[in-house]
């Protein structure tokens, strides 16, 4: 596949070459077709919330970073779309928060798991978990192949990070005592509402900011973490995210009024 040159004046620039990154995550077997679909519904929502990181991801992200630098054991959850997009970043990160990543898939074929492996591997990582020559244990009430974890990575973990996730896994995890970070462009759905901390944001922004909050704060007293996750109240985040998002409607009607005026006017005076 040749890959489209986006110009840089382009006001859609970084979305295209986020779309085309993705396929070519789908050419290579990292991802799965699903993905794509999943990661055209996201984009949708990071329209909805303005297509910037907000001051309350930015808190949820600080929040998910004390959470994972305060924990036993915290893991980080792949999938192919992650594995994708932001494959440094999780690799830096894991390192940071000393998690281990741990691949997981819905939609298995051993060709995917083998291609995430090699990408990871490429990105720097030192070992990656949940693949086929490990050993695996089940999520009870999980009947789907994201029942799969490794006993040494989700299985023992206490604090489990879970980008671009699905609901029924996310419930699950919690019914099992995991305290659960995801982050997700929808503050509406299954993920986002089972989940303790949710950060509304594009990935692809998230993770690079979960890296440099991780390094600037992976000195500090465990005492401090655990304050600051503590006062997260992810009630109070999704119902703002929801109102983030409706406030930029309104205001996207008042903008589609004055272009069309302005539109109109210019025709007028020709």
């Amino acid at each position: 596949m040749t890959k489209i040159e986006i110009p840089p004046d382009h006001p859609r620039k970084v979305s295209l070459e986020t779309r085309e990154t993705i396929i070519e995550g789908h050419e290579s077997h990292v991802v799965a077709t699903a993905g794509l679909l999943a990661h055209g519904r996201g984009e949708a929502f990071d329209y909805l919330i303005g297509e910037k990181t907000t001051e309350l991801a930015e808190l949820a992200a600080r929040a998910a970073v004390a959470a994972m630098l305060s924990a036993e054991h915290p893991v980080i959850s792949v999938n192919g779309n992650v594995c994708s997009l932001v494959p440094e970043d999780t690799v830096e990160l894991s390192e940071i928060c000393r998690a281990p990543m741990e691949i997981n898939l819905f939609y298995y074929r051993k060709e995917r798991e083998d291609a995430i492996k090699d990408a990871l591997f490429a990105a720097g990582a030192k070992e990656v978990l949940g693949t086929h020559d490990h050993p695996s244990a089940t999520i009870p009430e999980l009947s789907s192949n994201r029942r799969k974890v490794d006993p040494k990575g989700i299985g023992a973990g206490d604090v489990i990070l879970v980008p671009l996730e699905d609901g029924d896994r996310t419930e699950a995890l919690k019914a099992i005592g995991k305290f659960v970070i995801t982050i997700d462009l929808n503050p509406m759905s299954r993920t986002a509402i089972y989940s303790d901390i949710t950060i509304v944001d594009n990935i692809i922004r998230a993770l690079p900011l979960m890296v440099e909050l991780a390094r600037d704060m992976k000195d500090l007293p465990k005492e401090e973490l655990l304050q600051i996750v503590k006062n997260f109240d992810n009630t109070e985040n999704l119902a703002t995210s929801v109102h983030i998002i409706m406030k930029h409607l309104e205001a996207s009607v008042n903008d589609i009024g004055k272009i069309r005026e302005k539109m109109n006017t210019g025709a007028n005076e020709q």
